[in-house]
C-alpha cells in the first residue's frame, strides 16, 4: 500500500500540472517583486533593472504557458523577482542617499546660524 503511495505522489510531482503549479508560485513571488520595486521609484533610481526584471517575468509567463520551456518558467521568475529587489534596494538606497544630504544640508546651515547668532 505504501509503495502506490509513494509511485502515485512521485508521479503527481513529475506530472505537467505540478510542474505549472510550482511555476505559478514563482511567477507570483517575482510579480510581486516588480510590483514593490515599481513602487519604489525604481523606474526612476533603477530604470535598467526594473526593466530586466519586468522583461524577464514576462518570458518566465510565455514559459508557463509553453509545454517545451515550462521547466524552465519557475528559473526566469526567480531571476525577475531577484532582478526586481535589486531595482528596489538601488531605488531605496538612492532615496535614502538623498534624504541623508538634504539632513546634512540642514544640519550645516543650522551650524553656520549657531556660529554667526543669526535667527531665521
Amino acid at each position: 500500500m505504501r509503495q502506490c503511495l509513494y509511485v502515485m505522489a512521485l508521479a503527481f510531482m513529475l506530472s505537467p500540472s505540478a510542474w505549472a503549479q510550482e511555476g505559478t508560485l514563482e511567477l507570483g513571488q517575482a510579480q510581486q517583486a516588480v510590483e514593490k520595486a515599481t513602487q519604489a521609484d525604481a523606474d526612476q533610481y533603477a530604470p535598467d533593472l526594473i526593466s530586466m526584471a519586468r522583461q524577464g517575468l514576462e518570458q518566465a509567463q510565455r514559459a508557463v504557458g509553453d509545454r517545451r520551456e515550462r521547466k524552465n518558467a519557475p528559473a526566469m521568475a526567480l531571476r525577475a523577482a531577484a532582478d526586481a529587489d535589486l531595482a528596489r534596494a538601488r531605488s531605496e538606497e538612492a532615496t535614502a542617499t538623498a534624504q541623508l544630504q538634504l539632513r546634512r544640508n540642514e544640519v550645516t546651515q543650522l551650524q553656520r546660524q549657531l556660529e554667526t547668532g543669526e535667527d531665521r
